[in-house]
């Protein structure tokens, strides 16, 4: 089955992330956006407030995905350089964009405060990119090429990827199976090898947790596009569970 296949990474900008200061609580629900529109999420990269360092970030992940969402580094603060790393990766200038001025004056004129040089700042874009609208704290994002750039507080940058969603290509959704083994992971691990074998076309994965009542235990995920084969693989790794259990039982 041939389909169309839409990916993204995303690009985490902040110290404050790295020191451990701050606690991302965007990149799993950028994951969970992406999968429930069909775009894979396929790398995410956390970088500190270097320039260097995220242009290189940039330019690396747009030639490889569809998409590359930015998180954080769009603020009033010196140490905000999102846009102007944006900017440099593309080769383009940083502009006061009309509309993110007229945006950040209307809502200054509600809130107070002063139109002063820190909060022009979060009105750049680089030139030729398209504002990303903020219904929560007005300063918008934008979108630059394959490049979206949002903001890092959690509330702010969900109303952002609602704001670009609807206009994101995407493609198959990812589907999702899930079986209790009950059992060790490493008591199905030789066998799950081989079915995974069988089955190249199919994401599947074991996962360790811990039973309150009946101690380790396993899930195994399967995931593919195509639901027959889903199904099929399904029924593979049920039968597989089943013959490791008789013979778990049977040397109890």
């Amino acid at each position: 089955m041939t389909v169309d296949i839409v990916t993204a990474a995303v690009l985490v900008i902040g110290d404050e992330i790295l020191s451990g200061r701050t606690k991302d609580k965007n990149i799993g629900y950028i994951a969970d956006y992406c999968t429930a529109i069909g775009i894979d999420l396929k790398e995410v990269r956390v970088v500190s407030d270097d320039e260097a360092a995220v242009v290189d970030a940039l330019n690396a992940l747009r030639a490889k995905y569809t998409y590359v969402f930015t998180t954080g580094g769009i603020g009033p603060t010196h140490d905000d350089i999102t846009a102007d790393c944006v900017a440099k990766a593309f080769g383009v200038e940083l502009e006061f964009h009309p509309e993110a001025v007229a945006i950040m004056k209307e809502r200054l004129a509600k809130t107070g405060g002063e139109l002063n040089e820190a909060r022009m700042r979060m009105t750049r874009i680089p030139k030729g990119g398209a504002l990303v609208h903020n219904k929560v704290s007005g300063a918008p994002g934008f979108w630059i090429g394959n490049v979206i750039t949002m903001a890092g507080i959690p509330a702010v940058m969900q109303a952002m990827l609602d704001e670009v969603g609807p206009k994101l290509k995407t493609g198959v959704k990812m589907l999702s199976t899930s079986i209790r083994a009950d059992a060790k992971e490493g008591d199905v691990g030789t066998e799950l090898a081989a079915v995974a074998k069988a089955y190249p076309d199919v994401i599947i994965g074991s996962y360790p947790f811990t039973d309150e009542n009946n101690g380790p235990n396993t899930n195994i995920v399967m995931r593919s596009r195509d639901a027959a084969r889903l199904q099929e693989v399904r029924g593979a790794v049920e039968a597989m569970l089943a013959t490791v259990r008789a013979r778990l039982a049977a040397s109890a």
